[in-house]
């Protein structure tokens, strides 16, 4: 990345500047511009470029330097710098100040004179370290290429990006350049000709041709969501089985989303749709069993397990479960055992010398009220499948979930009952820590009390925008530009809104407008650590990010992947090898050494580019797409019609997106 210098500006020609596209991170010398600490609060508050504050001291007092650099971190810096020189008080306090507020503390070294040796450079690069840099920055004077090469053996114990070290001078101007190939995260460019910071900094315009070339840069055009299909699922079911006509707005159709309403048609319900709404007259309470010989789930995994609890207690008959795609062969993982304890019994009817459960089968015998004691390894969609059923029983019943994984889903599950008027009590389990944080990878069991003998009622809501679907243009966004996103909740129970935190985790500028818009810019990224457990549908697009993040990144929940529309985990073991990504699998965890983009691009290590496959995956396409953006060639994918299972508009709106 390259940072502008500004200086000897005032309020409004900073901000002139801070709205062109093509300034991706600037830094403020506080100490050379002419602005008062209400001009400052409004600099670092009203831009979502990520900005330096800096304010060296010399042309003030330590103590007015102090004041300036307070004022920029507690209204929005991103990066703070102070010289390891400073006063060791006012290093200890602005340090404190910048964790409390989120901010990135630079702690540099200048030598105007020249360069000393390497141990005395790794030397002050400790102690900047010491003395809490985040990022150290060294800068010395060449006076000879040795000097520079000097500077250069710096980044042989920098490995994540925590580093920016470049020479000043005639003989050191090309290592600002050059310093982003060792491994700097950014690097200082001057606004123009003419403007240097520091003798020998190169224009921005010639360093951004040098750099970029004529590289994609996406649009910050405001692109909105489609509806999340999790939502659209469970609310089309759940709209099927009520009494009256509800309402879902915000219906964008998909493959999975379409199964669900010809499911809901099969059940009896007349569905309409006018636009983005769907009309839905329920079936009501029943004062008979259904009598259907088949039900054909489409290609969807979650509709399947919904549906099997539901039509177990509904159909007055055995019934059969055909599916088609991928899905005949994915096995429905601890399903018999799971529905024989309410009485159900599962068979296969393809593939039956499978142990597994597999579509097509056959379902006999009725869904009977109860308590169990079951497994949430497996995730849990059939689990919300039994939440949406067993309300109907006419007796009460209890789950007991140990091991669950995948929970936001099922209080989106939850969410979506209470709006019909199903309400199911539900206490988490877990440790002290649990208890504290109430982090949802940290609890090991849910017990759910369900009462009998409920109805469910109709109901008229939006349905929220899709995450799932937004994380591959959130990453191309952290990672080559920026992007826009409308249709989203950030309140949403949603697993994949943990996207937002994986980029604010990886050091991606992230941002909310007052209208709701999501916006995200790139800016120095590292290497990261994530569990994905509870939301293993960001697993590809996540990976693309860590391909991008300086060191060794590592994300937790492999075993998630077994079972989706590919083995995703071995797929992209295979797609990142291939494209050059040093990457492997340690038991439940994939482990991907990145690299920033400059990196990449200067030292001509892009990812490899060639023709790919999807693996029928919709999943695995949208990731292939993000990675396209950094490939040295075009990657051409096998199949890329999946991805209308859950994001027809996918194509569409990824060319506007990315002008290709």
């Amino acid at each position: 990345m390259i940072c502008i210098t500004i200086q000897g500006k005032t309020r409004d020609e900073i901000f002139e500047i801070l709205d062109r596209p093509e300034v991706e991170m600037a830094e403020i010398r506080l100490d050379r511009c002419p602005l008062s600490d209400e001009e400052i609060e409004e600099v670092f508050s009203l831009t979502d470029v990520p900005l330096i504050a800096t304010c060296r001291i010399g042309s003030f007092s330590a103590a007015e330097a102090e004041r300036r650099l307070s004022v920029a971190i507690t209204t929005g810096a991103a990066f703070a710098d102070l010289e390891v020189e400073a006063p060791p008080a006012m290093g200890k306090r602005l340090h404190r100040l910048t964790r409390e507020s989120g901010t990135t503390f630079i702690r540099s070294w200048h030598d105007f004179d020249g360069t000393p040796s390497i141990e005395a450079l790794r030397d002050m690069a400790g102690r900047c370290r010491r003395f809490g840099g985040e990022i150290v920055k060294i800068v010395t004077t060449a006076r000879s290429e040795e000097d520079v090469r000097t500077l250069r053996a710096l980044y042989d114990e920098d490995s994540e990006g925590r580093l920016v070290a470049f020479c000043m001078g005639a003989r050191g101007r090309e290592s600002r350049l050059q310093c982003l190939s060792w491994g700097a995260p950014y690097t200082y460019a001057s606004l123009t000709q003419g403007e240097e910071a520091a003798d020998g900094q190169i224009p921005f315009t010639e360093m951004a041709d040098a750099l970029y070339g004529d590289a994609p840069c996406p649009s910050m055009e405001v692109i909105r969501m489609p509806a999340s299909k999790s939502f659209a699922q469970r609310a089309i079911v759940a709209a099927a089985l009520a009494e009256g006509v509800s309402t879902l707005g915000g219906y964008q159709p998909c493959a999975d989303s379409e199964a669900a309403v010809a499911a809901a048609r099969s059940l009896g319900a007349e569905v309409h749709r006018k636009g983005d709404v769907l009309t839905i007259r329920g079936i009501g309470p029943l004062d008979h069993p259904l009598a259907l010989d088949t039900l054909d789930v489409g290609e969807s995994g979650l509709l399947t397990r919904l549906m099997i609890p539901i039509l177990a207690r509904l159909n007055g008959a055995p019934v059969t479960v055909n599916g088609r795609g991928t899905l005949p062969g994915r096995p429905l993982s601890g399903a018999n055992d799971i529905m024989a304890a309410f009485g159900v019994v599962l068979t296969n009817l393809g593939q039956t010398s499978r142990k597994d459960v597999y579509v097509p089968l056959r379902i006999d015998g009725t869904l009977l009220p109860g308590r169990a004691d079951i497994s949430g390894k497996g995730g849990s969609q059939l689990i919300s499948g039994l939440l949406m059923a067993l309300p109907l029983a006419e007796k009460n019943s209890a789950l007991f979930v140990h091991e669950p994984r995948s929970i936001p889903y099922m209080f989106i599950t939850l969410d979506v009952l209470r709006k019909f008027g199903i309400r199911i009590a539900n206490e988490m389990e877990g440790d002290e820590e649990f208890l504290e944080t109430r982090d949802w990878g940290l609890c090991t069991a849910i017990n759910f009390k369900i009462r009998g003998g409920q109805r469910y009622e109709a109901a008229s809501f939006d349905i929220e925008g899709d995450w799932s679907g937004a994380a591959p243009f959130l990453v191309a966004g952290a990672v080559f530009g920026g992007v826009r996103l409308s249709g989203l909740d950030t309140s949403s129970l949603q697993a994949d809104l943990t996207m937002m935190d994986i980029l604010v985790e990886a050091g991606a500028c992230v941002s909310q407008d007052e209208d709701g818009t999501i916006n995200v810019r790139k800016a120095p990224l590292r290497a990261f650590g994530v569990d994905l457990n509870n939301a293993p549908d960001l697993f590809p697009a996540v990976a693309m990010l860590a391909a991008f993040c300086p060191g060794e990144n590592r994300i937790a929940g492999v075993g998630r992947l077994v079972n989706k529309e590919s083995d995703r985990a071995a797929a992209l073991v295979d797609i990142l090898s291939r494209m050059g990504v040093d990457v492997w699998i340690e038991g439940d965890e994939l482990f991907i050494v990145g690299h920033s983009l400059s990196w990449r691009l200067l030292n001509g290590a892009l990812l490899k580019g060639g023709s790919y496959s999807s693996r029928h995956d919709h999943r695995l396409v949208m990731a292939l797409s993000v990675a396209a953006l950094g490939a040295d060639g075009p990657v051409e994918i096998d199949d890329t019609a999946c991805v209308a299972k859950s994001f027809p508009s996918f194509p569409e709106l990824w060319r506007r997106f990315t002008g290709l």
